[in-house]
């Protein structure tokens, strides 16, 4: 793919490229305080060799190891529903690619390096509590079994950047920290948008083309192939979206820039996880008004941005309605998963059309009455009668004035897993697999995120290690289990974020 002619830092509009030579920026004591080891060994990488110096030097942005190449990708967006124009990586500088012993793939971006020609009026970094948010939940995501971009390590830079929280005006001084993030590839919805709304169609041809050669190889002979990758795009998406409400996660932004084109979870910015279950919850304090991007809102988005991209690549040919009938793929694929989905959740065996009403009612219910989501649907699998359930519950009015239709429907549920063609063991190891014990709590990151500021980074490494394991019950660790504290309600970290780092 061309690159940028020009070698400057500074921000501007490049235009007839895909990315642009960046040096990193070096910081002044780096120490690598977490790494992944499932994602080195991805790599081929022993724990002797990603904490030697050499490592330790690239994972920094303080040098570069053989074969490396660090730049930076042009693309631009949808945010909330408007046409941004021009984004890129602003704080992400990739340093190539590699090839696993089984020739795999990968990309290396070091977020937080420094900036880049995209990094607009900002410095490039990140500091230590949006890096540990993005470590953390990158490698959660990846042992719940939902497609995400992987973390390697997370470098504390010894620096410190100046950050407004709040965008109130109070700016403060913050340790910075590096992730380094791993996939595939990071190419985004985005990268092709940008392309169309300024009308390099040669390139977004050439970009279409490198992405299914490279990434969709299974199309590369199809008479319709920019269609056929469009819907598998589309199918990938919808299978993101109902893992996503399976386990109760928001990721908080999902702009046009921040969709994976493999359909992977990208940028883990102010993301957050349902306690009480609430559709119109919204973990980003940008979002806080309008709710785009709220909890049940994430399908719908999701089909709106295949829209976007689809009208990107309209402008290499077809019509609007083979776009259509391709983005189709998106409903058909939702429909069906997202039916599955519950039917696990709930222990049912297959899906009917009559468990819809069942389903919906439970989730008003729980609603209605502060449930907490994780909890409950985990208790449910072993729960004989009603009152099993109450650990779930965060308020104990609304449990006693709500009992009788709680009741009810947990009678009715009952009778219909007694007709679902399962034993009881079969149905209890199905929920267990869909309903996980250990999520990241926003509570549960921000107490290591309020260690680490104090140099202790011991809950970091345990919650890596309980989230390693999410579906398996680990005796000591009922901690990381538990409900939202109530001190944790309204704290900042712990209920709602801003897109800061």
């Amino acid at each position: 793919m061309p690159g940028d002619a020009s070698t400057a830092r500074h921000s501007r509009q490049v235009h007839g490229a895909m990315w642009s030579r960046v040096e990193t920026t070096p910081v002044s004591s780096p120490r690598l305080v977490a790494h992944s080891r499932e994602v080195a060994a991805l790599l081929g990488l022993t724990e002797s060799e990603l904490r030697s110096d050499e490592w330790l030097a690239a994972l920094s942005g303080n040098a570069l190891l053989p074969g490396m190449e660090s730049y930076a990708t042009c693309y631009g967006g949808h945010q909330f529903g408007n046409w941004a124009g021009q984004l890129g990586d602003g704080r992400a500088i990739l340093l190539g690619e590699t090839v696993n012993a089984s020739g795999e793939h990968y990309e290396l971006q070091l977020k937080g390096a420094g900036p880049t020609p995209y990094s607009r009026r900002a410095d490039g970094r990140a500091v230590l509590r949006s890096s540990i948010r993005e470590f953390l939940c990158s490698e959660a995501m990846y042992h719940l079994g939902i497609p995400t971009t992987r973390a390697l390590s997370l470098v504390l830079t010894g620096d410190k950047v100046e950050r407004d929280m709040f965008y109130d005006g109070n700016a403060a001084m913050e340790p910075g920290a590096i992730v380094c993030r791993v996939a595939p590839t990071f190419l985004r919805f985005g990268h092709y948008e940008i392309l169309a709304s300024r009308g390099e169609t040669p390139l977004l041809q050439t970009l279409v083309d490198f992405t299914i050669n490279h990434y969709f190889p299974q199309h590369e002979k199809s008479a319709t192939r920019t269609l056929d990758w469009f819907a598998e795009v589309c199918e990938r998406t919808a299978r993101l979206m109902a893992d996503w409400m399976r386990v109760g996660f928001v990721h908080g932004v999902m702009n046009t820039d921040n969709m994976s084109i493999l359909g992977l979870t990208i940028d883990y910015g102010p993301y957050g996880w349902i306690d009480n279950f609430d559709g119109g919850w919204t973990p980003n304090t940008t979002d806080a008004q309008g709710r785009r991007y709220a909890f049940g809102r994430q399908p719908g988005v999701a089909r709106w941005n295949l829209a976007r991209l689809a009208d990107a690549l309209l402008t290499l040919g077809g019509t609007e309605d083979q776009f259509e009938n391709a983005l189709k793929r998106f409903d058909e694929t939702y429909n069906r998963q997202i039916g599955e989905v519950f039917a696990a959740k709930f222990g049912l065996g297959e899906w009917q059309t009559e468990d819809i009403e069942l389903v919906n009612e439970a989730l008003q219910l729980l609603s209605e009455m502060e449930i907490d989501m994780t909890i409950f649907f985990r208790a449910l699998a072993t729960a004989t009668i009603v009152e099993d359930l109450q650990p779930a519950s965060y308020n104990d009015s609304l449990w006693a004035s709500r009992y009788p239709d709680f009741a009810q429907w947990f009678t009715r549920f009952q009778l219909r897993i007694q007709r679902a063609a399962m034993s009881s063991a079969r149905r209890v190891e199905t929920m267990n697999a869909a309903n996980p014990i250990y999520v990241l709590r926003n509570y549960l990151a921000q107490e290591a995120i309020d260690l680490a500021h104090g140099g202790d980074f011991s809950r970091l490494a345990t919650l890596l290690e309980v989230l390693r394991r999410p579906y398996d019950v680990q005796p000591g660790c009922e901690a990381f289990a538990a409900k939202r504290p109530e001190w944790a309600l309204n704290k900042a970290g712990c209920s709602m974020l801003s897109c800061s780092s």
